[in-house]
């Protein structure tokens, strides 16, 4: 079929925007359908229990008792790869550190219906967080983790309400910072993608725990500063060592420390 020529210009164009979109996409978010490890591996108790985000996406979750009725409940969020069979060993260090835990899976990975986006992931944290206050989880024993990825629905949680603490694990400044690095020549005026935690933490007010490592082979550590620098409220900057998947096992045992550390912590303030 032989279209004009402004007709093939904008098909042009269309077709750009629309592989620049998949790009982004396929750059930010790397799921995975596999679940193969539950946490009952590491002997832990945990219930499995099914979430509805505000568009309808039903999601998967886990959810981890405490020993204790009171303690600190910490609703995790993770990384951009893998999925929650990826996280049973970090399942096992928070339960030793005495925290409840509900790890909601993102749409588009594990057990979770959808197609993630950032959009998408923020809906899907609401859901923990509302699950968790139909539980009567009040915000006083609230803990926000994010780790990698999952930190930008972590903090963007915790400068829209209140909560006893957040956790940022290995997280970065926004994704157009991580572009700017992974991607210089990519055109980051152009992504849509932001989990802008650098323009959000100065309106977070709840304690803040920052864990990273300066040898991350994946986000800067210079981004973590500039993140710690910007938080609003009471801060702890702790330094991991080794790499970012792996920096919480080689950083064994400061990681769990700082976990029970900051929870412990966190019961002291309501």
């Amino acid at each position: 079929m032989n279209f004009p020529a402004p007709a093939r210009l904008i098909l042009a164009l269309a077709a750009v925007w629309i592989g620049l979109r998949w790009f982004e996409n396929a750059m930010v978010f790397h799921p995975s359908r596999v679940v193969d490890v539950l946490p009952g591996a590491y002997g832990l108790a945990f219930e499995r229990v099914r979430l509805t985000a505000s568009d309808g996406v039903a999601l998967d979750a886990w959810w981890l008792p405490a020993a204790h009725a009171d303690a600190p409940v910490m609703l995790c969020l993770h990384g951009n790869g893998g999925s929650l069979s990826n996280r049973v060993e970090k399942m096992r260090i928070f339960h030793a550190a005495g925290a409840a835990q509900l790890w909601v899976e993102w749409r588009g990975y594990g057990a979770s219906a959808g197609t993630p986006s950032e959009a998408g992931l923020y809906r899907d944290a609401q859901a923990g967080r509302d699950w968790l206050a139909t539980r009567g989880v009040p915000p006083s024993r609230l803990v926000l983790y994010g780790e990698s990825l999952g930190s930008g629905p972590a903090v963007e949680l915790a400068a829209r309400a209140p909560a006893a603490g957040l956790i940022v694990d290995s997280g970065f400044a926004s994704i157009p910072a991580m572009a700017a690095v992974v991607l210089p020549w990519f055109p980051t005026g152009l992504a849509r993608i932001r989990f802008d935690n650098l323009a959000k933490l100065p309106r977070v007010t709840c304690p803040t725990l920052f864990l990273h490592s300066p040898q991350d082979d994946i986000v800067p550590y210079a981004q973590a500063r500039l993140n710690f620098a910007a938080a609003g409220g009471q801060k702890t900057f702790v330094d991991l060592k080794g790499s970012h998947n792996e920096g919480f096992l080689d950083s064994q045992p400061i990681y769990g420390d700082a976990i029970r550390n900051f929870l412990a912590s966190t019961k002291q303030v309501k």
